[in-house]
């Protein structure tokens, strides 16, 4: 029976070095998959519970919140494309608020329902556009103000990300 600090290496060729107790990960470890995915962060009897940084295969990564294996809590998720979304998170999912920023400039604050965004929120583009108001399912739908780069305010109701009155 495993207890206290040591290795384990799978057969084909996982392998978690840090602590346990009584034969299960529990504590402070690091895990290494066969097809590159790592964890480092803390363990509660097996599972990923606490803070720790998940990176895949692909380069992107979680650094934040577990809860039994998941990400649940505040944490970041970072693209290979460089989209970053910081934030809340539940059972694997953007949920609650947070902000969604893009390799091109865009900034996006408000909430989130299903990894979507959801609820009242805001979009900033480089250029100085700025929307702010209700969304829908990951579009702008709702009532809503646009303010353009030189200050003109439009208000209105959109529908799946377009203004649909004056």
């Amino acid at each position: 029976m495993k207890h206290g600090e040591g290795t384990y290496i799978h057969s084909d060729g996982s392998r978690y070095s840090g602590q346990w107790k009584h034969d299960l990960q529990n504590g402070q470890g690091t895990e290494v998959w066969s097809d590159g995915a790592a964890y480092t962060g803390q363990y509660l009897n097996g599972r990923k519970n606490g803070r720790g940084k998940y990176t895949w295969p692909n380069g992107s990564f979680f650094e934040g919140d577990f809860l039994d294996n998941d990400i649940h809590g505040q944490g970041t998720y970072t693209w290979p494309d460089g989209c970053v979304y910081e934030g809340q998170w539940i059972k694997q999912q953007m949920e609650g608020t947070g902000v969604f920023k893009y390799p091109d400039g865009r900034v996006y604050k408000g909430s989130y329902v299903k990894s979507q965004k959801h609820g009242e929120g805001t979009l900033q583009w480089p250029d100085g556009r700025k929307y702010e108001g209700d969304w829908a399912q990951g579009e702008m739908n709702g009532q809503g103000v646009m303010t353009e780069a030189d200050g003109t305010r439009r208000e209105g109701t959109w529908k799946r990300g377009h203004r649909v009155n004056q």
